[in-house]
Formats: structure tokens, sequence, C-alpha cells
């Protein structure tokens, strides 16, 4: 059965990786009344990782029906239309250089890496930690995004190149082509013959395999690593006084739309204080109201929220001044929708009932289901992820037309069935 995404979170120690998965992914996203702020806090070790459940917002299904107040999901939540839709994600404990040759347990962590379909790279932009995770000042964070790759590629390609007398001598003898030869030798990684395919389409290569320079394999394995682990530079840090000049260069030398920038540590101290009633505060968002905002805004009682001494006042101005008014956001829900983009996740809403889309006799919620599969998933695909080897007889989309089982899903295309 198609397994669901797993999106991996990297970094070396001292990154904000732990405080990003703990804090600022896994935190339930509901209406503001009745928010609890429920945090799912694995307990992380220095060497095995750890998973937990984050929720990814996406654009709902009952906003397109207009029937948003009945939308009531079984995991997550729905808000006029934004739904929160878990997604599973793997903490990989901190690497550090030297990985690939086994440094600080290195192989091990990633072995443990070839499970994710897509990485979240927390990176110190401020360049307070070197790249061991110990303090410093000036450090470079570009070296980090560099040397994290690096030690990918080179697992990836000392595996290869160990084997690849008798890989060439097996392709040769059996008369298979790249793609195939490449994928029995990839598969470990979780790869697919489509994932080998575009890889190689990338470098429109026409030298037969067994006469490939070490310099090709390389490349072919650089090609692979990109489209193996499509990664988002997690930008942590952003208010650090050092944080401009290392956003600039950093953004000169990867693709912008790989990178969102983050203040973990400003997510946190808001939700603590929006936890203990002192502001009002929706994740992923610009917006802080206090009491006295709320007061000014006409309601009479501040919307019940404690009133805030002169320190905590001073506090929030400054987090508005240098994250929330000049970022937009502190990264929280970006990071993870970023990653979802790079995977080119779809929502799913399987129904009962496709012309109400209820949930069965005597409810009257609808869409109680999502889930995320990845582009090129054909209904047929789907089907089996939902309801595993069940027979088929048929599947019917919105208004009840069929729907051909080898039609692709996309968002508002066979995405509701």
């Amino acid at each position: 059965m198609p397994r669901d995404p797993l999106i991996g979170l990297v970094g070396k120690p001292s990154s904000g990786k732990s405080t990003t998965l703990n804090r600022k992914l896994s935190v339930r996203h509901l209406p503001f009344k009745e928010r609890e702020h429920v945090l799912i806090r694995p307990r992380f070790t220095t060497i095995d990782p750890q998973r937990a459940i984050g929720y990814l917002q996406i654009s709902c299904a009952c906003a397109r029906y207009d029937l948003s107040d009945r939308c009531k999901p079984n995991y997550g939540a729905c808000v006029k239309g934004k739904r929160s839709v878990p997604i599973e994600l793997l903490d990989v404990a901190g690497l550090v250089p030297g990985a690939h040759e086994g440094k600080g347990l290195g192989n091990k962590f990633l072995d443990d890496l070839r499970q994710a379909d897509a990485l979240i790279h927390v990176v110190d932009v401020s360049g307070t930690t070197d790249a061991e995770g110990k303090a410093t000042r000036g450090y470079d964070p570009l070296q980090d995004i560099v040397w994290l790759r690096s030690e990918i590629v080179r697992w990836i390609e000392g595996n290869l190149v160990e084997k690849w007398g008798s890989i060439k001598r097996r392709h040769v003898a059996i008369k298979a082509n790249p793609i195939e030869t490449l994928q029995n030798q990839f598969s470990g990684y979780g790869s697919t013959p489509q994932t080998v395919a575009r890889a190689l389409d990338r470098l429109k290569l026409k030298e037969p395999l067994e006469h490939w320079s070490p310099e090709t394999i390389s490349s072919v394995v650089n090609s692979f690593t990109d489209e193996k682990f499509p990664t988002v530079f997690a930008l942590n840090k952003i208010d650090h006084p050092d944080a401009d000049k290392n956003i600039s260069k950093i953004a000169k030398m990867q693709d912008p739309q790989s990178i969102v920038l983050c203040s973990a540590i400003s997510e946190v101290f808001l939700r603590k204080l929006a936890k203990q009633g002192f502001v009002r505060y929706v994740e992923g968002s610009e917006l802080v109201d206090t009491r006295e905002d709320l007061v000014e805004m006409g309601e009479a009682d501040g919307g019940g929220l404690k009133e805030l001494d002169e320190k905590l006042k001073t506090r929030i101005e400054n987090l508005k001044d240098m994250v929330l008014y000049r970022f937009g956001s502190t990264g929280v829900v970006q990071v993870l929708s970023r990653a979802a983009e790079l995977l080119g996740l779809v929502p799913v809403f399987p129904v009962r009932n496709i012309h109400g889309f209820g949930a069965g006799a005597g409810s009257n919620a609808v869409f109680r289901d999502c889930v995320l599969v990845q582009k090129g998933t054909t209904v047929r695909d789907c089907a089996r992820k939902i309801m595993g080897d069940a027979p088929l007889a048929y599947v019917e989309g919105a208004g009840g037309v069929r729907v051909s089982e080898d039609e692709v899903v996309e968002v508002g295309k066979n995405d509701v069935s």
C-alpha cells in the first residue's frame, strides 16, 4: 500500500531543530476559544530518531462547496475553510561534519534519513554556533547547508562506488537499462524508478552506463539527491542582529522558494503567553492582540485576557517590530507548508455520500477525513491507501460522476470521492 509522506527534520546541534519539532510543528490548530495548545512532546534521545505529528494547513474542500459550518474533521481541525491535516515528522538526531565516515554515529543518522520524502534543514542563521553546535560568533551558516548536503551525497556516492565494478558487469550481462540498474542500488533510499528517471533526465546523459567516469557518477548522485531529498531551509533565529547579512548571503546561493525565515523562540514565547491568557495569537499570522488592543476594537472585556505588565508589553512590541511585522510571521506554518509544496502533496477528501459529502446516515458533518498523497498519484492508488486491498467496484467524484482509476488526483480534480 502507498505509505504516508514523511518529512525529516535535520540540522546540527543547537540549531533549534528540537524546538522547531516540539513547539512549532506539532501544535493542533484549533479555534481560539477552544484552543488547548496541545503539544506533542516526544522525549528525544541523542541517537534514535523520534516521530511526531505535525499539522499542515491547507484549503479545505468545505470552502469550495460553502459548507464550512458543517466541516468537522476526525483529526486536526477546520476553521473557516482552513484545515489542519496531520502529517508525520521524523527528527533525525544532530549531524556533524564527517557523518558519512561514521563521525558522531553519523552512519546511523544517515541511515535513518533514508526514510524521509523531504527534508527541513533547520539552520542557525545567527552565526552564533559552529559546525558542531558549540557557541561562537561570526560563523558562516552557509557552511552548514553545504556540508550537510555534502554528507548525504558522499554517503550515497560512497556506497555506489564501492560496488561499481560488479554493478557494471551485471548491467552489461543482463542488458539492463540505466534506470533498472540504478533503481536496484537506490531502492534502499526509498527511491522509485520514477525518481531515478527524473534524476537522469536532468543530466541528459548519452554515454552508456558501463563507460561512466567518476565525474559522471558524481553528477548522477547529485541529481538523485535533489530528486529524493527536496529540502526546505528553515533559517532560524532571524531576530538576532547578525542574521540579516547571513540571510542575504544564503538567498544568493539557494532557490528563494526553498527558504523560510523563522524565529522558533518567538513562537514559543507567543504560544506560552496565549496559553496563559495574556494574548490572542493565531499561529502562522502576524497578529498578536493584547487586552488593550481588543478593548480598542470594541470588546469591552478585552476578550477575557489578562493585563500585561510593562516588561511584557515591551517584549511583545519588540517581537512585533523585529519578527512579525518585518517578516510577516514567525515562520511556523510556512515551514511545513513549503515542504508540502516541494513534495506536491495533494489533499484528498474521501466521503461516504458523494452528493452531500457526509459521513453517513444520521450525521450532518461533512468532509470528516482528509489524506495527503504525493503528486502523480492515481485514483486507484488513493483508493488503495484509504481502503487497503478491499475490492474496488468503481469510484465516483463530485456530482456522482464515475472516475477512471488511472486518472491522476490534483487539487480541485478527483480530490473528492
